[in-house]
């Protein structure tokens, strides 16, 4: 289940070891693991998928997989990431079963209504702000956007893209139910520690 109060997701960076950073992310508090890698063969993701599932159980947190359906339930993991170039959600569904959460990207409003009209669990929504951890073909969304987004579908939203310690408050103070990070944590030079603060500062926006 999707943690009902605001949380934080910390996204591998495939600059780093995974499990590393999971690890490091958990001792701060992550609530959620994704596994992304888009270069690694299925055996490396499959053989990563396991030991931060175990870890994740360990921290009471989820661990989702990034775009792999059959890595996510070899792996016994809780859930799947989908991009807009991947499986939509209905046919994900059909594969994971009711009891795996599916969770998609979106960057539009259009994107977020299809996402929950296909039976997805919640909506990743950016990016907000400008990030180095990805390329992207459009200008950042901003808070108003975000609203927008959160006012338009009743699935939880997580915000991506930009966000730190400083601003994550914001965007939980316009209703996103969790903030989703790469470089904020796996470039910093105490990943735990600075997965701490961002845990803090999500719980500060909820104020």
């Amino acid at each position: 289940m999707i943690p009902s109060s605001p949380f934080l997701c910390v996204i591998t960076d495939e600059a780093f070891c995974p499990i590393t950073l999971a690890e490091e992310a958990l001792k701060g508090g992550a609530a959620m693991i994704q596994l992304r890698h888009k270069t690694a063969s299925g055996s490396q993701l499959y053989s990563w998928a396991v030991e931060i599932r175990k870890l994740c159980r360990q921290y009471n947190a989820l661990c989702i997989i990034n775009d792999r359906v059959d890595i996510a339930l070899a792996s016994d993991a809780d859930g799947v990431h989908l991009g807009q170039d991947d499986l939509p959600a209905s046919a994900a569904r059909k594969l994971l079963g009711n009891g795996r959460i599916i969770g998609v990207s979106a960057s539009c409003a259009e994107e977020a209504l299809q996402a929950e009209k296909d039976g997805a669990d919640y909506i990743g929504f950016g990016h907000i702000y400008p990030t180095i951890s990805k390329l992207k073909e459009h200008a950042p969304l901003g808070l108003d956007a975000l609203q927008q987004c959160v006012e338009l579908i009743a699935l939880p939203v997580m915000a991506i893209g930009g966000i730190n310690a400083e601003n994550a408050p914001l965007l939980i103070a316009r209703g996103a139910s969790a903030a989703a990070v790469i470089s904020a944590v796996s470039r910093a030079k105490e990943p735990s520690k600075a997965t701490y603060e961002l845990v803090c500062a999500i719980g500060a926006g909820r104020q």
